[in-house]
């Protein structure tokens, strides 16, 4: 028998396991492509012109550079943008790689860490990578339960805790004064990762504001949604000084491409076409309602760029209905654990993916009953 490199003890006793089937993968393995994206909480809505002009700078100018690994620019023009210090912002490759450089900063083996039962996954796996263990409460009423997370940090007396707001999958949210009482009632040696990725999306007083600081808060922001730029990789995290300078031990400091720095600093600068594109998400968001309500299934109010539509049933109903639109190309995702997967999760899109959506949803509700 041929012998090969052992993995490390963590990783060798891990499931090797993808926590998102991409919609290429579907329509590679269904040989249809999709008409309607409308599943993976992206912007499909035109991008800025001022974006599109500094691409095509970069690629035509600098493709033979490596980027600036502090992101300087950037990071001024974030402290400007947030009123924060530029020592006080980190940029990473988007959410997900940042919750990683986290998890290897302040966890060890054996370490627990807590979530909400059905939020965001990718920090799970961060965790169980670093061989720690996740304690999950559940959601209550469709809201990630801050008391619950609070009491699960001090029983296993945790050292970090994931919270979302606004929430995903399910869209919903608290206000910034229970934020900020959810905050601080965590105990000082427990790091609460604030993830904000919808925070641009959000009606007024649902994010604290950007002055909102503790000694134990990191929170975490993206370009991915309301400035469309999720095929950059790009995001960036608010926290104490000590904790960004910490970073440096860890992080990749060349994994921020140059063009998404660019694209970044662009989308900050056209203001008016973030406006505008918030304010056709909203109006997206109250389309797929009216949409849902017309088929007699039930939305859940949403501060996002999605809306998760309770097809009242189970989440075998849901699932059913989720392949019955897949059949018909439009790609939509649903939430993973009991009670939460009794929707499905329907991004807002362009006006002809939305279209698309509504002419086969009855057809696909059809399908799924019989």
């Amino acid at each position: 028998m041929t012998k090969q490199p052992s993995f490390a003890p963590i990783p060798s006793v891990l499931p090797s396991t993808v926590p998102f089937v991409a919609p290429e993968q579907i329509e590679r393995e269904t040989g249809r492509v999709f008409k309607a994206r409308l599943g993976a909480n992206e912007l499909t809505l035109p991008a800025s012109d001022f974006v599109r002009a500094a691409c095509a700078r970069v690629a035509r100018d600098e493709t033979g550079f490596y980027p600036d690994p502090t992101a300087f620019e950037l990071r001024e023009k974030l402290a400007s943008h947030t009123g924060r210090d530029p020592n006080e912002i980190l940029v990473g490759e988007g959410i997900d790689a940042l919750l990683g450089w986290i998890v290897r900063l302040f966890m060890g083996q054996g370490d627990s860490a807590v979530t909400s039962r059905g939020a965001y996954p990718t920090f799970n796996y961060h965790v169980a990578g670093a061989g720690g263990h996740i304690e999950m409460v559940p959601y209550r009423d469709d809201l990630e339960d801050p008391g619950a997370l609070a009491a699960m940090v001090r029983e296993f007396d945790a050292k970090l805790v994931y919270f979302c707001n606004p929430d995903n999958p399910m869209g919903s949210w608290h206000d910034f004064v229970a934020v900020q009482e959810f905050v601080d009632s965590i105990p000082e040696t427990c790091l609460v990762l604030l993830d904000e990725a919808y925070a641009e999306l959000a009606p007024q007083g649902i994010v604290p504001p950007d002055n909102f600081t503790r000694p134990n808060l990191v929170r975490l922001r993206t370009f991915s949604k309301a400035y469309g730029l999720a095929g950059f990789r790009i995001g960036y995290a608010l926290g104490p000084e000590g904790i960004i300078k910490g970073f440096d031990k860890i992080r990749n400091h060349f994994g921020v491409t140059r063009i998404a720095q660019a694209a970044a600093l662009a989308a900050l600068e056209d203001v008016a076409h973030t406006q505008q594109t918030v304010a056709s998400i909203a109006k997206g968001r109250e389309r797929l309602s009216d949409i849902a309500r017309d088929n007699g299934l039930t939305p859940l109010r949403s501060a996002t760029n999605f809306v998760a539509i309770d097809c009242g049933k189970d989440g075998e109903f849901s699932k059913r209905v989720l392949n019955e639109l897949v059949a018909r190309q439009v790609f939509v995702r649903m939430p993973g654990v009991e009670g939460l997967n009794r929707c499905i999760r329907v991004s807002v899109g362009r006006e002809d993916e939305l279209d698309l959506f509504e002419q086969v949803l009855p057809d696909a509700l059809t399908a799924a009953s019989a």
